[in-house]
């Protein structure tokens, strides 16, 4: 982990900006803090809450990363008795055969018996130089490397949903912004048509209302779309079809801005986030398999033993006299290869460098991401202030333009200004007071969120690649 004592280059504001109205609320960098297990609560919205819990029961994508996990932990299980204990096996077997004579020099003899054998045997292999402890070194890294994916499986899942249910809140909030823009434009268009017909509006100035009140309208039909596309996906991640309906309708004010922002210290991250544990679990991965194909060019230690009983019929099978055993040890030592294991252990080695230089690359994206997510919640902040006073702005201006126009005091096309201004900045307002929402819940990602935090699952130093040259 690198040494940083803040995740940006200059030192963030304790809090940010404030601004009137939903979602305008000065929020508190709480640095140092933990994150809460269940973070989307903190928006406080029931509605929210119980659709993540929801997918977290029904997503496909949770359910493999759950049987990924068993896999894993099974393999291990199985290779952890395979190679740490001794092999026992019993053998119980029953034959009739005829023997010729002619290879023992008596060609006249010939013969058929039976022949029955029960016998127990044991095999076990030293492990002198490491390779089978590295190896289920390996195997452990691969359990928890799945069991971190698991764990990001249910960061993505939460954030998605949360950012997602936001997008939703924030594109009805335009849409209804919209329709009270397009019905608030029709109501001046009949008062232009009336005027018109009493000789005191142009013919240009209805076209010009008639064509911003078509602009208007057809804005809704993308808007629309993207809402009916959000409602899918939201279907779609809490493990739904699209068809089955049933989904809360999100909106903006479902949910409560939260004040105050739980930041884990820098030297905390690596314990947090899970992609960066999956890395290192993969590091740990690649570090055994260089000491596995190390062990491969040193001698291998074998010891086997048997006991049974081999006799010509089923009574006389258990008798002292049909007894039969046998001792053995073998070593194996490899003598030439032609460069294979050589070249496997150097291809071990590169593996494990480029898993470091991978580990490297993911603590440093998770930075990054934490500093992006820190600076756009303060600039979402001072966004807001700034575009709710331009919607104030524009919203007296267009008052002010109709009564001047009413009067006489301006030509149409100032008015016309007007409403395409309030009509910006309405729809600006909403993706704003949204965007502080969405970031709010992509710092909480970026953190890593707060699955499992329990001091027993901190990771350890990531590991160093054994000298073994």
């Amino acid at each position: 982990m690198p040494q940083a004592d803040r995740y940006t280059e200059t030192a963030l504001p304790a809090q940010t900006v404030d601004s009137p109205g939903q979602g305008g609320l000065a929020q508190r960098f709480s640095v140092g803090e933990d994150i809460p297990a269940d973070w989307w609560k903190l928006f406080r919205s029931e509605a929210l809450d119980g659709l993540i819990r929801d997918a977290m029961a029904r997503s496909p994508n949770i359910a493999a990363a759950q049987a990924a996990l068993r896999q894993a932990g099974e393999i291990y299980q199985s290779e952890r008795s395979g190679q740490s204990l001794p092999r026992v096996d019993g053998q119980l077997g029953a034959q009739r055969q005829k023997i010729n004579g002619i290879p023992f020099g008596q060609p006249d003899f010939a013969s058929a018996l039976n022949l029955y054998n029960a016998s127990v045997n044991v095999s076990y292999r030293f492990d002198l130089f490491g390779g089978t402890r590295r190896e289920l070194e390996k195997l452990q890294a691969s359990v928890d490397y799945q069991g971190f994916q698991l764990r990001a499986a249910y960061l993505a899942l939460s954030a998605n949903l949360a950012t997602s249910a936001v997008q939703e809140a924030s594109l009805r909030a335009q849409i209804e912004a919209t329709e009270r823009i397009a019905a608030d434009q029709a109501s001046q268009l009949d008062v232009l048509r009336r005027q018109f017909e009493a000789g005191g509006a142009a013919r240009t100035d209805v076209l010009s209302q008639q064509t911003q009140l078509a602009q208007t309208e057809a804005s809704l039909a993308p808007l629309r779309q993207s809402l009916a596309q959000t409602r899918h996906r939201l279907a779609a991640l809490s493990g739904h079809l699209p068809s089955e309906g049933g989904l809360p309708a999100f909106h903006l004010d479902m949910f409560t801005l939260p004040d105050s922002l739980p930041v884990s210290v820098p030297s905390e991250l690596a314990r947090r986030r899970p992609d960066i544990l999956a890395s290192e679990a993969l590091l740990r991965q690649a570090s055994a398999q260089v000491g596995v194909a190390a062990a491969a060019l040193y001698p291998q230690l074998t010891l086997s033993a048997g006991y049974g009983s081999q006799a010509g019929s089923g009574s006389q099978l258990f008798t002292p006299a049909a007894a039969v055993w046998n001792l053995g040890a073998g070593l194996a030592q490899p003598l030439f290869h032609g460069g294979e294991l050589r070249s496997r252990k150097r291809a071990a080695e590169a593996a494990y460098e480029q898993a470091e230089a991978q580990y490297r690359e993911t603590v440093l994206s998770a930075f990054q991401n934490v500093a992006d997510a820190l600076r756009a919640l303060d600039n979402d902040a001072a966004g807001l202030r700034a575009q709710t006073q331009a919607w104030s702005s524009a919203r007296d201006t267009l008052e002010l333009a109709r009564k001047q126009y009413g009067l006489g005091a301006i030509g149409y096309l100032s008015l016309l200004d007007a409403q395409r201004q309030y009509q910006q900045t309405t729809i600006a307002l909403a993706q704003a007071r949204a965007a502080r929402y969405a970031d709010t819940a992509a710092l909480f990602q970026a953190l890593g969120g707060g699955w499992r935090q329990d001091e027993t699952e901190k990771p350890a130093a990531p590991p160093q690649q054994e000298n073994t040259r």
